[in-house]
């Protein structure tokens, strides 16, 4: 080759020796160009940390929350408007691009980078927060996480939110938990219920100690109408637990083992209306039903995608089954849903609200107008026998209390008048 090169240049045609000259040096001077970006990345890579964090992961709010309490925050010129944040109408957080900061004596580079996912038909959008700092250590990055981790538990103090999933879990703007005194039951029933929720809060060593997977599962159940979804959202308020909420109809298999493995612990996954999923029934029944069009069991033969009852099964006691969640099911029709459901490990207390008995009545008909007497309470009850849940007796208190401000209303109207 060295051979056929010399007798190019030292040949008679100056065009092609002339070429193949500048071709040469031109290729070696890229070369030689790209050696010193070479050597500078290298030397970043040995010098420096990097950490990146997702949009589908639940620290990637954290990060935007710990954003808002830092001072330079106010220097950044470029901003994104943001309304994610649970205790903020409006916030603004850095723009894509790359911004400098200072943390305990460090210099931080983020890059805050933003990209349209055209594969899919969604075109979601994807988002990540990556932070360079100097050093070798990774204590020091580990020290930087806790700090985010510390900032967003101090700023959700003891709430309670609620979450639907749609590629990740995302909060629901405008729920509104439940107060534990507004939901009425029988006498000692909710006492029994929240002694249990708070026993086992406490029992987390006992369960490690004894090698026992640390969940607990509940079962409400009873017509529908009865306060068992408002018996959740009041446990959830007052432990200060999140409701992640899951429609087995959306998920397969894959999907809802996903969504569940980002569940995080002293959290409830509630699986409402479970009845209504075919994962539910009991299987002597399943194979007449696979071919019903509103199915969640998954088929091969009608093509059909959904949560196949080993699935659900394997998210609540299974490997997959997360640590330190409180499982809650509801159903209309307890006797629909299959045994292996029912057994201790995946259902552990068992609570029915059937209809508004006159104790429960009387005690909302007293949330509802404190002022009025034992008397006039037990005379709307009898007058509201044909409410038989619940919603319904609520309902006509609503109504009752809406008549009453009208007519409260009425001589203000009179006087104006006049």
């Amino acid at each position: 080759m060295l051979q056929f090169l010399k007798n190019i240049l030292a040949g008679h045609n100056e065009f092609a020796s002339g070429g193949l000259l500048l071709m040469i040096l031109g290729g070696l001077s890229v070369y030689l160009r790209a050696v010193p970006e070479a050597i500078w990345y290298w030397f970043v890579k040995q010098t420096t940390m990097a950490v990146t964090v997702k949009d589908d992961d639940a620290a990637f709010l954290w990060v935007k929350e710990w954003f808002l309490e830092q001072k330079f925050l106010k220097r950044v010129r470029h901003v994104d408007l943001d309304t994610t944040l649970r205790t903020e109408k409006i916030a603004m957080i850095p723009a894509p691009g790359k911004h400098w900061f200072w943390y305990h004596g460090r210099p931080f580079e983020v890059w805050f980078t933003r990209t349209e996912n055209t594969r899919e038909r969604t075109g979601r959008r994807t988002e990540s927060f990556t932070f360079r700092t100097l050093g070798r250590n990774r204590d020091f990055l580990q020290s930087f996480a806790n700090d985010i981790m510390v900032c967003h538990f101090k700023r959700q103090g003891v709430q309670s939110y609620l979450y639907s999933y749609d590629d990740c879990w995302d909060y629901v703007e405008g729920y509104t938990p439940r107060m534990l005194e507004s939901v009425v039951l029988e006498p000692g029933e909710k006492e029994l219920l929240m002694n249990d929720v708070a026993r086992f809060r406490k029992s987390k060593q006992r369960y490690q100690r004894l090698g026992v997977p640390y969940h607990r599962g509940y079962l409400l159940y009873g017509p529908p109408g009865t306060g068992k979804t408002s018996l959740v959202s009041a446990l959830a308020a007052h432990f200060g637990l999140s409701i992640y909420m899951v429609n087995l109809a959306e998920f397969t298999d894959r999907g809802l083992t996903t969504a569940v493995n980002r569940v995080p612990a002293n959290s409830i996954l509630l699986f409402e209306d479970i009845d209504c999923m075919r994962t539910s029934q009991s299987r002597e029944g399943k194979e007449s039903a696979v071919g019903d069009g509103n199915s969640a069991v998954s088929t091969k033969e009608n093509g059909q995608t959904g949560v196949t009852l080993s699935g659900l099964l394997n998210v609540l006691d299974g490997f997959c089954a997360p640590t330190g969640v409180l499982f809650v099911m509801t159903t209309n029709h307890i006797e629909k849903l299959d045994p292996a459901l029912l057994r201790p490990g995946r259902i552990d207390y068992k609570l029915y609200l059937g209809k508004a008995s006159d104790y429960q009545k009387a005690e909302l008909y007293r949330r509802f107008f404190p002022e009025r007497s034992k008397a006039e309470s037990q005379e709307f009850v009898e007058a509201s026998r044909s409410a038989e849940t619940m919603a319904e007796f609520q309902g006509r208190l609503l109504a009752l209390e809406q008549d009453e401000a009208v007519l409260d209303l009425a001589p203000v109207r009179e006087e104006v008048l006049v």
